[in-house]
């Protein structure tokens, strides 16, 4: 089944929102309608997670992960890491990231089983998506 939604006028809806299957987050923003889309279509299956990084919106942007865990940007509040952390499930675990390339989200395409990765990514980063994410 698919569902038409905007966020705030943009269909950029991954920009705000990064899904896996095990846990949702959406970007915080003025209007309820986008998070209570997706909390409408997934929340009996997954946590669904209001959250920002780095206090911008754009969390599809800026993380990556999987059912095992999920990867943010070195700019990641401790208080938006503790919020990730206390929000999903126990068995993902969140980790920060030390990469100059911070969009992990346009930089990293990844499911259960395989990453792929941009060129000029760190190889220290490479071998924390490898580990973290379980690829």
């Amino acid at each position: 089944m698919a569902t038409r939604v905007a966020f705030e006028n943009t269909g950029e809806i991954g920009v705000f929102a990064a899904l896996t299957n095990g846990y949702c987050l959406t970007g915080i923003n003025r209007s309820e309608n986008f998070y209570s889309v997706f909390e409408a279509e997934l929340s009996a299956h997954i946590p669904v997670i209001h959250a920002t990084v780095a206090g911008c919106r754009f969390v599809g942007r800026t993380t990556v992960g999987n059912r095992r865990g999920l990867l943010v940007p070195n700019t990641t509040t401790d208080q938006e890491l503790a919020h990730l952390r206390n929000s999903l499930p126990d068995s993902v675990v969140v980790q920060r990231v030390e990469e100059r390339l911070s969009a992990l989200g346009n930089i990293v395409c990844c499911n259960d089983h395989v990453a792929l990765v941009h060129p000029d990514i760190d190889r220290e980063t490479e071998d924390v998506i490898s580990d973290v994410l379980g690829v």
